[in-house]
């Protein structure tokens, strides 16, 4: 294996590599959590972490001790602070269209469901608000309506959007295959980014994708229009059957979360 040195420092080809991967990888993290307290945290474990490397590679025993043991602390308070923090990184993660490919939903006749239930009731002009669960879970909000736990199908959300159905007013939630609750209540945002013409239908869309990673489809009642939502903004306000189908089919992919 090709080697050279730098000093006392004998450093192979695959040193570098290494090297730079972590590099990569802490710049990156550190690129997540710029500006927050978490980054600051995180900027100072680094520094620990060098500190350490040098201190043991001149066998100064004492320092090295010492940084281990703030290491190992700053560590736990770092997982311990900043939980919310380090579970946006990894539904982060979760998000790249890397791991979304390997993950992705398991059968496509949900996503079908969706997209025909959806063309049906913007053709009648029902009013629909469909929530598709990811990473985040939701369970606070399934809880509070009505559980059905059915498998997706066409036939279902009509019958839940129903005009004349009890639960057409209020959203469903699905999380994989199966149709988890009807009739919940969502949050509303407080967005500025809604006009004075969208109902709250649209306020609740983007109130859960600002407290969650949910992918939400709304069927507006008024105009029969089909918009998407995703991390507090809409994503299209008038998408058509073939957007609508490519844009679902590039972000479902299975998620564990409640």
């Amino acid at each position: 294996m090709t080697s050279f040195k730098i000093g006392f420092l004998t450093i192979t080809i695959i040193d570098v590599i290494d090297i730079i991967l972590v590099t990569w990888i802490f710049y990156k993290v550190y690129q997540y959590f710029k500006e927050t307290r978490a980054g600051q945290m995180l900027i100072g474990l680094v520094i620990l972490l060098i500190s350490s490397f040098i201190f043991n590679s001149l066998d100064l025993v004492a320092m090295s001790w010492l940084l281990n043991q703030f290491q190992t602390v700053w560590v736990v308070a770092f997982v311990i602070l900043f939980q919310p923090e380090i579970r946006r990184l990894l539904i982060y993660v979760g998000q790249t269209r890397f791991f979304q490919k390997i993950f992705r939903m398991g059968t496509s006749r949900s996503l079908e469901s969706i997209v025909e239930a959806s063309l049906q009731m913007s053709a009648k002009k029902w009013g629909a608000l469909i929530v598709i669960q990811r990473e985040t879970g939701l369970r606070s909000y399934k809880e509070a309506g009505i559980q059905l736990k059915a498998e997706v199908s066409t036939p279902l959300l009509l019958s839940i959007f129903n005009p004349n159905s009890s639960m057409h007013d209020g959203a469903v939630i699905l999380q994989n295959t199966l149709l988890e609750a009807a009739g919940c209540i969502l949050p509303l945002t407080e967005s500025q980014m809604v006009s004075p013409e969208m109902g709250t239908r649209h306020r609740a869309a983007l109130g859960i994708t600002e407290e969650s990673d949910a992918l939400v489809v709304i069927v507006s009642e008024e105009r029969g229009t089909i918009s998407t939502a995703e991390n507090g903004k809409f994503t299209y306000l008038d998408i058509g059957e073939m957007e609508l189908r490519r844009y679902l089919n590039e972000r479902l992919f299975i998620s564990s979360g409640e």
